[in-house]
């Protein structure tokens, strides 16, 4: 018995100081991956934040582009009539947005909802604004219809996006 009390002398403590370092080597190795992890994801920020802030500047720009007086003013054509006009100006709309698709995947589900409803109201509303007019008509017509109906309109669809938008690129400081 005397014997067994002389080996436990000497290895119960050989056995807590042996615990002792594996707790302080797995704590340090752990904060050691846990800084690794931090660092990659620092250097994944640089990455993309510029691709993200590439992206909102894009989608700033389509929705600046297909803001109905900008649109107008750049497609303006007198050769057209209403039927004519309304479909470029619809093709053109949907071009930009197409164009600029593969930007969803830097930017939030809200503010990619945002742009896409912004593109279907500004369809609709050249599409109401063409509705009454005779489909013969120049195209200045269908031009002074949808600026009357844009200076009817209470809501500034674009503005108020274009807001949502900046807002969001400022919450990326």
């Amino acid at each position: 018995m005397d014997a067994f009390f002389e080996i436990l002398k000497f290895t119960l403590p050989s056995a807590v100081v042996l615990f002792g370092v594996y707790m302080l080597f797995k704590t340090s190795l752990e904060n050691l991956l846990e800084l690794q992890h931090m660092n990659k994801s620092g250097e994944r920020t640089k990455e993309i934040l510029p691709l993200r802030l590439q992206a909102y500047e894009r989608i700033i720009l389509l929705l600046e582009r297909i803001t109905p007086n900008n649109l107008i003013v750049r497609l303006s054509d007198n050769n057209f009539n209403v039927v004519q006009f309304q479909n470029l100006l619809v093709q053109e709309i949907r071009e930009e947005f197409n164009h600029n698709l593969s930007q969803q995947i830097y930017m939030s589900n809200e503010a990619w909802e945002v742009t896409r409803k912004t593109k279907e109201e500004i369809i609709a509303l050249i599409n109401e604004s063409a509705k009454d007019l005779n489909k013969e008509a120049p195209s200045i017509e269908l031009s002074k219809k949808i600026f009357q109906n844009v200076l009817d309109s209470q809501n500034d669809l674009v503005s108020n996006n274009l807001q949502f938008i900046k807002n969001e690129v400022r919450q990326l400081f």
